[in-house]
């Protein structure tokens, strides 16, 4: 039978999952080195390591049939395509909106510069969704990293970035003034693999929330 494949974010998302993965029964075989291509220790299921924001695209498309992501990217990408049967509770962060310490917005999340607000982000269809639903219209710049320097240098009014302990924005002056929701990882899984393998997709799914409801 052909292996389940599970694509897997990089980074911090890959690290805190290796313990679940090892109580699963599905931890790498071998020391993954350079390998983009992972065996597991059940040889039914292998390992994909790609970007964080490419584990929807991979599971969408059937690259891959299942895969461990941040909420934050699903509903960036949008996760309509997908199934997304379990919560696996860790990589807890929080989708912020933040400013200067010292901006009128501080004290008022809605205070109006007589144009459009200016918004820094690497998630720009979250960010107008979430200003559309409250009938705001705001300019939106795509950045893809050092989010904090937006307000700093007068290229934005705010920026919406994720938030785990707030250190950063606290060493940069900056506060966060709303919350948009919060984020932990998800598993997903590719709408036509759970028809077309959906015993081992079901087995390795009942694994996955057993390890996580002893973790």
């Amino acid at each position: 039978m052909t292996a389940l494949t599970l694509a897997l974010s990089k980074g911090r998302i890959l690290d805190d999952c290796l313990p679940l993965l090892k109580a699963a029964g599905i931890a790498p075989a071998v020391d993954a080195g350079r390998l983009l291509r992972i065996p597991t220790e059940d040889p039914g299921v292998e390992l994909l390591e790609v970007r964080p924001t490419d584990v929807p695209t991979y599971v969408e498309y059937g690259a891959a049939d299942l895969g461990i992501v941040g909420k934050d990217i699903l509903l960036e990408h949008g996760g309509g395509a997908l199934y997304e049967p379990l919560d696996l509770g860790f990589a807890m962060c929080r989708l912020s909106v933040a400013t200067r310490n010292d901006s009128p917005l501080v004290r008022n999340p809605r205070h109006s510069f007589g144009r459009r607000l200016r918004v820094c982000t690497k998630y720009p269809e979250t960010t107008r969704r979430f200003y559309a639903a409250r009938g705001e219209q705001v300019e939106v710049i795509k950045l893809y990293g050092s989010m904090e320097l937006g307000p700093l240098v007068g290229l934005s009014d705010v920026i919406v970035d994720l938030v785990a302990t707030g250190g950063t924005l606290r060493a940069n002056g900056l506060v966060e003034i709303e919350t948009i929701y919060t984020s932990t990882a998800r598993l997903v899984v590719n709408k036509a693999a759970m028809k077309m393998k959906h015993a081992a997709i079901r087995s390795l799914l009942d694994r996955l929330a057993g390890a996580v409801a002893h973790a």
